[in-house]
Order: C-alpha cells, then structure tokens, then sequence
C-alpha cells in the first residue's frame, strides 16, 4: 500500500500481516482483511446474531454518543426489532471490525449480514423511504397491508382531494369543480390521481363507501364529492 498507511493501521492495532498474501490455515491469518482467523469468525458470527444489529457505543437504552442514540431512535420509529453490541466494552472487537467491514467508525449497523453504515446513512435511507423498503424486502418488517396504505393517504394532507388527473388538469368535470371551489376559499389541498392507481381506485369506493369520484376529505374523514 502506497506509504505503508495500511502497515500502520495494522502495527496500531497489533495485527499481523498475512504471509505472502496467501491465507493461512487454522488460527491463521485472513488474507484480505490480515485479521486473525479466530477473531472473523467471532466477528462474523456477532454480525449474524441477529438479522438488525448495531455496533454502537453504550447499550439502547444509554446511548453514550449522538451518533449511537440517532440509529436507535431510527430502528425504534420502524418499529424494528434488533440486537446491540457496545464495542466500549470490547476493545479486540472495537478495532477489528472497523478493518473488517472497511468501515472506521461507529456506530455501525447491519441488517442480514451486509454492513448498511452509520448514522448518516442510517437517516438518509429512513427520508428516503429506503430503509423500510429494504427492511420488508428482508423479511424483517411485514409488508403494509392495503388498508394501512389508504388509511395514510387519506390522512396525508389535512385537506385531501382524490381526483382524475391533478388539479392543474382535471381529467374530467366533477373533480374540476371540485378543484375550482378550493382555490376560490383560498385553500391549500393535497390530491390525489385515481387514474394513476387502479387498487387506490378501487379500494377507496370500499373503504370509504362511496362509489364515485371526486372524494374530499378532511382531517381523514370523507366529507363526500362534487355535489
């Protein structure tokens, strides 16, 4: 490695290289991390006790730094169950997983094995709506039901309008009247294209038993259509 820097990492933290880059047997060496054998495998093992776990500093319930505490209130809000390691506790543990995984610094959360990162990652995937997507298509959060889903849309903006097309291009007259009575209060409104999703289309008339649209509600609850 250019400079050594990697010669140095590992004298900092007392491991030893491979010899001539080859992997050695038992007890022996990892080739392409230079941890000791025995060491991966406890490392690796951990990793895998649980389908989440955080490496973190401090236990869930006493988080010991920002970093930490922000992943745990994440896991929380999915409603994720997971484990925890606290790398203050041990050392060994502490340093060989940073070379390990590649990653330097904690906290460190993995879900199914595979390192996701740390508390940054951790928050952009959770605005983005990627961690819950990776978190259902592992098995490990259940799939939101249908209901859940037009509970939440219809709940989605204080004032909520499901339509045919937008309001800036009503696709049919009812849901432009609809849409011109709005502006003319001067309210602000969330909408939705009916047009654009057939299940939202069918499952409303039975959620909400009504049959047609336009469908306005308010604060969740159904206020009716365009009459």
């Amino acid at each position: 490695h250019e400079g050594g820097e990697l010669q140095d990492v590992f004298r900092d933290h007392e491991i030893q290289p491979a010899n001539d880059g080859k992997p050695s047997g038992k007890g022996g060496v990892s080739a392409s991390t230079g941890l000791n054998s025995s060491l991966t495998s406890r490392l690796v093992s951990v990793i895998n006790s649980s389908p989440v776990m955080l490496f973190m500093k401090g236990k869930p319930e006493e988080p010991k730094c920002g970093f930490s505490r922000k992943v745990v209130e994440i896991l929380q809000q999915e409603k994720v169950e997971f484990k925890s390691f606290d790398i203050l506790t041990d050392d060994e543990v502490r340093q060989g997983l940073k070379i390990h995984s590649n990653w330097s610094s904690y906290p460190q959360l993995y879900i199914k094995g595979e390192l996701i990162g740390g508390s940054d990652v951790a928050l952009e995937m959770q605005k983005s709506g990627e961690l819950k997507r990776l978190l259902t298509e592992k098995g490990i959060v259940p799939q939101e039901s249908h209901k859940d889903r037009l509970k939440k849309l219809v709940s989605s903006s204080p004032i909520m309008l499901f339509m045919k097309g937008n309001p800036e291009a009503p696709r049919c007259g009812f849901s432009s009247k609809v849409v011109n009575a709005l502006k003319e209060e001067g309210l602000s409104f969330g909408s939705f294209d009916i047009l654009s999703d057939e299940e939202v289309r069918q499952g409303l008339k039975e959620f909400s038993n009504w049959p047609t649209y336009p469908q306005l509600y308010y604060k969740g609850e159904l206020i009716g259509g365009c009459d």
